[in-house]
């Protein structure tokens, strides 16, 4: 029989080791280079073992780094076992329809497991899990193939289940296309742009064109992208490729080769552009349509070659690796720098309580469960805030990268960073930098290509207080200060040239603020003719203005899933009073107003931040007839996307185009975005606009879809790489009259200060100096020689005890 409309559930996308492993320069292209094996650390594989291994740097009263306890429900979100995974790749290889091929003999004409992956269950069935004494909902596999052995390839989401913790069900196990959650219903699949292998692509088509100039690259730069050992250049060019009349066309650039180790490359274009249609799988009917340089387009070689070689013609610069190029320290070192750094401690150990195996965290009057996923990587469940859901899902939809520039790449380039997945590559953090040295690091796991991969150390949880107190009054008679303590769970990944950080914080006054850094390589433009498009940042070079939009899911649920979106203006008004003797005075006052359907619901943040949006319940009042609710706020950064209309998108980031957009919570509509997308922007899995059809939106389950971001212009201060500190973004949740006062004062860790006449006649700590102890604290640095920052492996078949180490990087 076919699987209920019960059934349905939420799904993500992995990709394949032959993917992670294609040979290309092209800085949002995977490799994987492979280490010799060796033997695996006791931690090696298991999920979300207490990866932190460094010695402490404090003496501290507690032996452990955090509580350990048993989450009231089971992780439904937590992903599968890897005898789940393997059990299922088992089955599916035994389905002779899908003529599958073990990923590490396959070549680009065969078809291939992408991804095994927890299907997540439909929220009505985990809310009846949860919250009525309902049964566990069922477990599938969310399986993604790559059809390859055809002319047209193809991507297949199907659905494979149910499975049992011992996996497949024999004789009750099947499988089905999976495109519920998808906009567009074409039994699960979505064209593969990408199905020829890099190797072909560049052998049979880009080194070939490359050769016809090699005498100009030679005269321009020196060097020569022959695909030798010896090359001192390296060419790629735009993603998404262009899709246009049913045409696939691609432009490609030059670029020097860094000399070392450091990943420069995206600082070193050469100013040199070719294009190619490249529609169909056979090189012998693609197309060179082209060449661009200092702003003159040459419909072939043979007018570029004229033109070159005719005399006065101008050959622009170089732009070559330098210091100015490389992250290490350089210049003179600052005053008093090599003193140690202050150094935040925690003198009773971890303060929060976890369960490792259900991946639930508990910090003072929070909780939730931990998600992770190939497409978006860390995600928060079941957000509870003194035991009430506050929010059912909280995580990263999708991560836009859009550029423009006089050049045919910066214009044509718009990462949909889901493409290449935020899970593979949040790599081990860096104890003491990334987080506190004193954090909790835990390890996170997922199934590709028929293995199972373990980042080691690749979240951290801790506690942490801010330079500033949460509160504080000063009279004549008393001072009472409280202080900023709060939690913080976070990831980092690195995304090609780009490292996001991603960070949910908790804080005591119930406020819940999601942030994201950027730092890392930019991707530059040539200098020529940009000038309205950057600024000349180096020598031959310029910055390429780039807008980041990254999209979160927050789904409410304020005091029950049924809410409404409450709107405040602080609006300037002209208005007399009864004691104004008719006089109108100059003011304001509130404009109060509702979010009734979803034909309203694509909003802005308001000129002058004057406008307040927040998730109300009409049905639960204070007890001073007030509508309980949280509040939405920008801290920073909360944006849309500049360009109208994005000709490099189409359809396949509609999601990008306001601040704040609602809509009714469907179990059929758990993303705002697909990781392919990209491969069909005209007509994408997931057309976000298709969510919108005027549903009412008056107490009912909503989800809200948030864009956090930044307009970045880079300048000489972004070389080497962007820093954190400007490249951020942030949004902040806080409880709106849900309350009946500030819940900050229920924590010791505030002081009230009596005094008068020069004296102090009373110090009140609240219980806070009760069990306190010593510290002893020698200012030395973390000894990182355990880092590995490698991946852990186990192969297919599954054997626990045959694991290996491997690196998994975009550039």
């Amino acid at each position: 029989m076919k699987f209920s409309s019960s059934l349905l559930f939420a799904g993500f996308v992995y990709y394949a080791d032959d993917v992670l492993s294609a040979p290309s320069p092209n800085p949002k292209t995977a490799w994987v280079r492979q280490s010799r094996p060796r033997k695996a650390a006791s931690s090696v594989g298991k999920r979300w073992l207490n990866g932190t291994t460094a010695q402490p740097v404090v003496g501290s009263c507690s032996d452990t780094y955090y509580t350990q306890v048993l989450a009231p429900k089971s992780n439904v979100w937590g992903g599968l076992t890897d005898v789940e995974a393997a059990s299922v790749t088992r089955w599916l290889f035994a389905q002779s329809e899908f003529n599958l091929t073990v990923s590490d003999e396959a070549g680009e004409w065969d078809n291939t497991i992408l991804l095994v992956e927890l299907m997540h269950p439909n929220k009505t069935d985990v809310l009846n899990y949860l919250d009525n004494a309902g049964p566990v909902p069922d477990r599938y596999a969310h399986v993604v193939l790559d059809h390859r052995a055809c002319e047209e390839p193809y991507y297949e989401d199907i659905l494979v289940g149910p499975i049992d913790p011992s996996g497949v069900k024999n004789g009750t196990t099947r499988w089905e296309p999976l495109e519920y959650p998808y906009t567009r219903k074409t039994a699960g699949r979505v064209r593969n742009l990408d199905a020829d292998a890099d190797d072909t692509l560049y052998s049979q088509w880009i080194y070939k064109i490359s050769a016809t100039i090699s005498d100009i690259t030679l005269d321009l730069w020196g060097g020569t992208a022959l695909g030798l050992d010896n090359d001192t250049l390296s060419i790629w060019g735009i993603d998404p490729l262009w899709q246009d009349d049913g045409r696939v066309v691609r432009w490609d650039t030059f670029w020097s080769n860094t000399v070392d180790n450091f990943d420069a490359q995206t600082l070193l274009p050469l100013g040199l552009y070719f294009r190619s249609d490249v529609t169909g799988r056979d090189p012998c009917q693609w197309k060179l349509e082209g060449w661009y340089y200092n702003g003159v387009f040459y419909e072939t070689t043979e007018a570029f070659r004229s033109a070159y070689y005719t005399p006065g013609f101008a050959k622009l610069g170089a732009n070559v690796e330098g210091n100015w190029a490389r992250t290490d320290q350089f210049g003179p070192v600052l005053p008093q720098d090599n003193a140690h750094p202050p150094a935040s401690i925690t003198p009773s150990g971890a303060r929060f309580a976890v369960d490792a195996e259900s991946k639930w965290i508990q910090w003072m009057d929070f909780s939730f469960y931990v998600g992770y996923q190939r497409d978006t990587g860390l995600s928060l469940w079941d957000i509870r805030y003194k035991g009430e859901r506050v929010l059912y899902e909280l995580g990263l939809q999708e991560a836009l990268a859009h550029y423009a520039g006089q050049d045919p790449i910066q214009s044509g380039t718009s990462y949909l960073d889901s493409y290449y997945g935020f899970g593979p590559y949040a790599f081990e953090l860096v104890k003491g930098y990334d987080c506190p040295a004193y954090a909790t690091y835990l390890n996170t796991s997922f199934y590709v290509s028929e293995t199972t991969h373990t980042h080691l150390n690749s979240l951290c949880l801790f506690e942490y207080t801010a330079d500033y107190p949460l509160q504080r009054h000063s009279t004549s008679d008393y001072v009472a200060v409280t202080k900023n303590t709060y939690f913080t769970i976070r990831s980092v990944s690195t995304v090609g040239n780009y490292d996001y950080m991603f960070s949910y914080s908790f804080y005591m006054d119930g406020s819940i603020n999601v942030e994201v850094r950027a730092s890392g390589y930019i991707q530059s433009a040539y200098f020529a003719n940009n000038e309205e498009y950057g600024y000349k940042i180096h020598d031959n070079l310029s910055g390429s203005m780039h807008d980041h939009v990254l999209n979160f899911k927050a789904d409410f649920d304020i005091k029950g899933i049924n809410n409404t979106v409450a709107v405040v203006n602080q609006v300037s008004v002209s208005t007399t009073y009864p004691w104004s003797n008719g006089k109108a005075r100059n003011t304001m006052k509130l404009e109060k107003s509702y979010i009734e359907t979803e034909n309203q619901s694509r909003l802005f943040w308001g000129a002058n931040s004057a406008t307040q949006y927040s998730v109300i319940n009409k049905d639960a009042v204070n007890k001073y007839g007030e509508y309980r609710g949280y509040r939405i706020s920008p801290s920073l950064g909360a944006i849309h996307l500049t360009v109208e209309d994005s000709s490099n998108l189409v359809n396949a980031a509609r999601w990008a185009n306001h601040d704040i957009q609602v809509t009714k919570h469907h179990d059929t509509e758990p993303r705002a975005a697909h990781a392919y997308n990209n491969q069909d922007v005209h007509n994408p899995p997931i057309n976000f606009d298709a969510f919108f059809n005027g549903e009412n939106l008056t107490q009912t389950d909503l989800v809200l879809w948030l864009n956090l971001g930044m307009h970045h212009i880079p300048h000489t201060g972004d070389l080497p790489n962007t820093v954190f500190s400007t490249a951020h973004a942030g949004l902040s949740f806080s409880p709106l009259n849900y309350l009946d006062g500030d819940p900050s004062r229920q924590t010791v860790n505030q002081v009230r200060i009596d005094y008068g006449g020069g004296n102090v006649s009373a110090i009140k700590t609240f219980g806070q100096d009760e069990g306190s102890c010593a510290v002893e604290y020698t200012p030395v640095e973390v000894d990182l020689w355990d880092y590995k920052g490698d991946v852990v492996v186990r192969k297919f078949p599954f054997d626990p005890n045959d694991p290996y180490y491997e690196t998994d990087a975009i550039v």
